[in-house]
């Protein structure tokens, strides 16, 4: 759809609007490999990122990041990023909902506020607070970023819990969406925890496939249609999951 590879340059989001995504990884130097050919991003370092985190572009557009996983016990992947204009008000209100505050709002230089949270049933997701960094300088064009699906055990709960969380977002008159939720059984295995799984516009799914494997990733689920497009689930050259969206 000629819309949805339409650039935007967007400065503001509603609250509850996936605004950025980044990827923890052991090796940031091979991720820029792996996303550059990939998705033909191109890189840049800024000086209120932490130590060895880089900013990738599309077309010189702020797309993602790419952040070195200090800890090997955490797992490797990609984190969508809701906006907000309060992030500790935010962070209230999702304890208050049965979530969880797993790191508490902190400043990102002059950039922005960012706190990392879970829903009650245990799915991680960020907040970001905008300062100098508003978010995506493009979005839902091939290479960047088109949906982010929830996958959980109980989706009438997740329902609840977001659509009270991110009304407006969701069911406003400005509504954008860009976030769905599924039964985990519907894609993943009965035990796979609940997450977040980020999806990527692309032009040719076989070929964006193929190019996945070439690049030492691997295709974790083949393609399947959904309602806003047909998915393939894979893995980076570091076991990070994400998904491939054609629409």
């Amino acid at each position: 759809m000629a819309e949805n590879r339409a650039s935007e340059h967007t400065s503001q989001y509603t609250e509850g609007t996936p605004c950025w995504v980044d990827a923890q990884l052991p090796d940031v130097e091979a991720g820029r490999r792996f996303y550059g050919e990939l998705f033909g991003w191109t890189f840049e370092e800024q000086p209120d990122l932490p130590a060895g985190a880089v900013r990738a572009l599309k077309e010189g557009e702020p797309v993602a990041s790419l952040a070195h996983k200090t800890d090997g016990r955490l797992p490797t992947v990609w984190t969508v990023s809701f906006a907000t204009p309060d992030a500790e008000a935010l962070c209230r209100r999702i304890r208050a909902a049965g979530g969880q505050i797993v790191a508490a709002p902190l400043p990102v230089g002059a950039l922005g506020v960012t706190a990392l949270v879970t829903d009650p049933e245990g799915a991680v997701f960020s907040l970001w607070q905008a300062g100098d960094h508003p978010g995506f300088g493009r979005r839902r064009e091939p290479g960047t970023f088109a949906w982010a699906q929830l996958y959980t055990r109980d989706t009438e709960a997740a329902n609840t819990f977001y659509g009270d969380l991110f009304h407006d977002a969701l069911f406003g008159p400005d509504a954008d969406p860009a976030f769905g939720r599924a039964p985990v059984s519907d894609v993943f295995p009965a035990e796979m925890p609940p997450h977040f799984l980020v999806h990527f516009a692309v032009e040719d799914l076989e070929a964006a496939i193929g190019e996945v494997t070439r690049l030492g990733g691997r295709v974790q689920v083949p393609p399947f249609g959904t309602s806003y497009g047909t998915v393939a689930v894979v893995t980076d050259n570091q076991g990070a999951s994400f998904a491939l969206l054609h629409r």
